[in-house]
């Protein structure tokens, strides 16, 4: 039976929440904050915590392949992330409302990770091997896209409607929305819903065992944890935007809808060099070029003009990362569990996102703006000399069966 695979343009309209709800966090609710007087530090730190369930979600990734459809847990995570995105504007944007911020922020996260494993899962089935590169594009363009979707057009009807849960109302709905096309996908078949949940497990684990034991999975685990193109920056923009004298328009435009536009073609570009060259190396070349875009914009002057544009090269080289993470991330799992093997990667590169966050914020408290950019250059160009010299390692020290292709379970179509 000939197996049939998706555009992978599908990707980018599923996953548009997951990225929504990043950004209404990160640019609405952030500038909103910093407007009432909280500190970055404060915003960075609630930001930092919204990376929590993203950081440890391999741990219920599981239910997606042993439990229910795909498509009935993306519906689940659809309807929780519409949710939590309008309780996250429903509440005032104080230091007074940070702790109860701070719950619904990480709840609300919790839920959009559900969304985030299916698709991540559809897509591992219904991608073919020489389109991984294009699919990881596509997704992520859909994922930064969401992000300037729910951060910059957040930040503008935030602006403009008189009651603040009118935005996120407005970027609920059309999260929603983008549910459609998950009728365009077949459901695969599943390999894990066994009788009982534990023999489920055991297979999950298996499958795991087996990624962690490849050459290309245990490099892939490397490269997620390292703090090699993060994009952690692009957190704070909004909170540190005075520095440069950016508006409120220009904030939410620069960091927002155009950010979205210019890291959604950075992805479609990254996705293509990937399908060309080695995935990893692509994704390592694109975090270096990141961190030499961080040190150019500390040496720029502190203009509104100098902030779009640098965001704006920021973000495109942050669609070139993204890009090459998925691409990589596809490549290593293979099928079987594919919704917990890509989430245990995905929980990886969220450690660095996370902490990043935090060491800008506390970086820009203690050193000012062009401290905060030449500590996260730093840290990228030191986790990119490390990965260098592991992959090095490896390959000399390899044996010809660690060197086999990493689970090369191919299965019947759905």
């Amino acid at each position: 039976m000939t197996k049939r695979h998706a555009h992978p343009s599908l990707f980018m309209f599923l996953i548009v929440p997951f990225g929504a709800m990043s950004g209404y966090l990160t640019v609405a609710v952030a500038y909103l904050m910093a407007q009432h007087g909280v500190s970055t530090s404060a915003i960075a730190g609630l930001i930092a915590l919204s990376y929590v369930p993203h950081t440890w979600k391999f741990s219920w990734a599981p239910i997606t392949d042993t439990t229910l459809t795909r498509k009935t847990w993306y519906l689940i995570g659809s309807v929780l992330s519409a949710i939590g995105i309008f309780a996250t504007g429903a509440i005032p944007a104080t230091q007074g409302n940070l702790p109860l911020l701070t719950v619904i922020v990480v709840a609300a996260n919790f839920g959009c990770t559900l969304l985030g494993m299916s698709v991540e899962s559809l897509m591992a089935y219904a991608t073919s091997e020489e389109e991984k590169g294009r699919a990881g594009g596509w997704f992520q363009a859909g994922n930064l896209g969401g992000n300037g979707l729910g951060g910059g057009l957040g930040l503008l009807i935030a602006q403009r409607l008189p009651q603040p849960w009118m935005a996120g109302a407005v970027i609920g709905v059309l999260c929603l929305l983008c549910a459609i096309p998950i009728m365009m996908l077949e459901e695969p078949q599943s390999t894990h819903k066994a009788e009982t949940i534990g023999k489920s497990l055991v297979g999950v684990g298996k499958d795991l065992w087996g990624l962690a034991r490849s050459h290309g999975g245990f490099l892939a685990m490397v490269l997620c944890f390292l703090p090699i193109g993060s994009g952690a920056a692009s957190n704070v923009w909004s909170a540190i935007a005075g520095d440069w004298h950016a508006s409120a328009d220009a904030v939410a435009l620069a960091t927002g809808l155009i950010s979205g536009v210019i890291s959604a073609a950075g992805c479609l570009v990254g996705g293509w060099f990937c399908d060309r060259m080695d995935r990893k190396n692509a994704y390592a070349a694109a975090g270096a070029l990141q961190a030499g875009t961080a040190i150019a914009m500390a040496f720029a002057p502190r203009t509104q003009t100098m902030f779009v544009i640098f965001t704006s090269l920021y973000a495109f080289v942050t669609g070139l990362t993204y890009a090459g993470f998925t691409a990589f991330a596809l490549e290593a799992i293979g099928l079987g569990a594919a919704a917990t093997k890509y989430n245990v990667l995905a929980s990886l590169s969220n450690f660095p996102i996370s902490y990043m966050t935090s060491v800008d914020g506390w970086s820009h408290g203690r050193w000012g703006a062009s401290g905060m950019l030449f500590m996260e250059s730093a840290c990228c160009l030191a986790g990119l000399a490390a990965f260098l010299s592991i992959a090095a390692a490896a390959k000399r020290f390899r044996s010809p069966r660690a060197a086999a292709p990493a689970l090369a379970d191919a299965e019947p179509a759905a």
